[in-house]
């Protein structure tokens, strides 16, 4: 972390000091439990709890400055180390855009690069920003978020974790309106920005898939001329952003491109489910093959896109296909693949859910499940808005067409899911709905044989993933209570 005063704190943030202003926090935490001696408790309040509500906690654990909306003072009244501000959050962003220039600074200062690389896009985000974080820690000192931390909280977050001996910050941004992500982007400044694809996730809440093309078309319209806008050249929304922007544009794709661009030939899935390629970078140098360890050949669009990231900032290509081709799942419930020792295979990709990423898992399970018996439990993808039980029904008809062997539905708001499969493909015993993830539970651990495939998938808020991490444990063991926390943990503030 930048070391910064109480007292620049106060006045970055516009804020009321109360205490010492020479204290100076060693991190920044908005969750009390995270609290290590020297923090900077954010309490900030939220959807289900207030952070005011803990600075009790915080000090206990050995916080030295609470950043607050409100005086907050202990048991016997005496007030806390504070920095007290309007908007809690806002400050964190105010603190985090100067962490950023500071760094930038001095780093300059000393002749050395800084670079900032921001992702966004519909879907792959994590992935993408885990596989580009790996190639670049081989080259010098990365920060990137962890798990899905995306917006006007977890951004900071992760700023606030790197400080004048970081080389490269990598950075997630998600959004639920137009707006967020330009806020975001001046908040960190990047200089090269990565819009992988536009889907009709989050929809409804956008009013639309033009208004989600339009806010994260802001990532690349907020970089400056010196910056890169590396665009899927495979969606047409985002091949389009190429005019929303005044710096230079990188485009990657797994179809024949420019010479200008990064390209994926030859791409196949092994038996295995690993999407191989040959990667051509637009250096005039030959191709370099990368076998991914991922699973599903979705995946190809985040590591053509990682690989173009990283070309972007200087990598040369053979160290961009060796790293992408060492790389696993580094964040949880993203096509988390576990075998029992009874032979059943769990898939587990249930962290988040819209149609394009439910076709992608479903095909996958399709192709891995080639002689096995194949299941499906699948949740709600939510904020569809007005195309919710279209999308539901498409998905129905799918799960059938692709001759998956059992469904699963869970929860009532995808009902129409379980209805479309059964009138596409007249089954009986085949397909089973559920009320709740319970149910479900005692479904599987009744049914499931040896040899099976199971497939996990829903949005975040239906929870399927914890569903599926019971699975994953032999039959009839129990979970510890580790996955909720982890959850905890990973989670952040996960947009879209």
């Amino acid at each position: 972390m930048i070391a910064l005063t109480a007292a620049e704190i106060a006045h970055i943030t516009h804020g009321r000091l109360t205490g010492d202003g020479d204290i100076a926090p060693t991190s920044v935490v908005t969750d009390s439990r995270e609290v290590t001696p020297g923090s900077l408790y954010v309490a900030k309040p939220g959807e289900h709890a207030d952070g005011h509500d803990f600075v009790d906690a915080a000090f206990e654990r050995g916080a030295v400055l609470v950043l607050a909306e409100r005086d907050v003072t202990d048991a016997d009244g005496k007030p806390y180390p504070a920095v007290v501000v309007d908007d809690a959050v806002l400050a964190m962003g105010a603190l985090a855009a100067e962490a950023v220039r500071r760094i930038r600074s001095a780093r300059e200062q000393r002749g050395e690069e800084f670079t900032v690389i921001g992702i966004t896009g519909s879907a792959g985000k994590t992935t993408t920003k885990d596989l580009l974080a790996g190639v670049l820690s081989q080259a010098g000192p990365t920060v990137a978020p962890r798990g899905s931390y995306n917006g006007e909280v977890g951004v900071p977050l992760t700023v606030f974790a790197a400080d004048t001996d970081t080389r490269y910050l990598v950075i997630e941004m998600g959004a639920t309106g137009i707006g967020h992500i330009k806020y975001l982007v001046g908040m960190v400044q990047p200089d090269i920005g990565v819009v992988l694809v536009v889907g009709t996730a989050h929809a409804g809440e956008f009013g639309g898939v033009e208004n989600i093309a339009t806010a994260k078309g802001e990532l690349v319209e907020g970089l400056s001329e010196h910056g890169t806008a590396v665009l899927n050249l495979d969606d047409g929304r985002v091949a389009a952003m190429k005019t929303r922007t005044r710096a230079k544009v990188l485009g990657f794709s797994a179809s024949p491109a420019t010479n200008e661009d990064v390209e994926a030939r030859n791409v196949a899935v092994n038996a295995e489910g690993h999407p191989e390629f040959d990667l051509v970078l637009p250096d005039g140098g030959p191709s370099v093959p990368v076998r991914s360890r991922l699973i599903g050949g979705h995946h190809v669009t985040n590591l053509l896109a990682a690989a173009a990231a990283a070309f972007a900032a200087g990598i040369p290509a053979a160290d961009i296909a060796s790293s992408l081709s060492s790389q696993s799942a580094a964040s949880r419930w993203r096509m988390e693949r576990t075998e029992r020792p009874d032979g059943v295979t769990i898939i587990n990709d249930a962290y988040n859910a819209n149609p394009e990423s439910m076709r992608a898992a479903l095909r996958t399970l399709a192709d891995l499940g080639q002689g096995r018996r194949t299941w499906a439990v699948l949740g709600a993808m939510l904020e569809l808005g007005e195309d919710s039980i279209r999308e539901h029904t498409a998905v129905g008809t799918q799960v059938v067409r692709l001759n998956i062997s059992r469904l699963v539905v869970v929860g009532r708001e995808a009902r129409a899911l379980y209805i479309s499969a059964i009138q596409e493909g007249s089954w009986g015993d085949e397909c089973s709905f559920t009320e709740t993830a319970e149910e479900a539970y005692e479904l599987l651990q009744r049914e499931l044989k040896p040899g099976d495939l199971v497939l996990f998938k829903s949005s975040n808020g239906v929870g399927l993933r914890h569903l599926g991490d019971r699975i994953a444990l032999p039959p009839r063991a129990e979970p510890t209570g580790e996955s909720a926390a982890e959850d905890v943990a990973s989670e952040g503030n996960e947009l879209l």
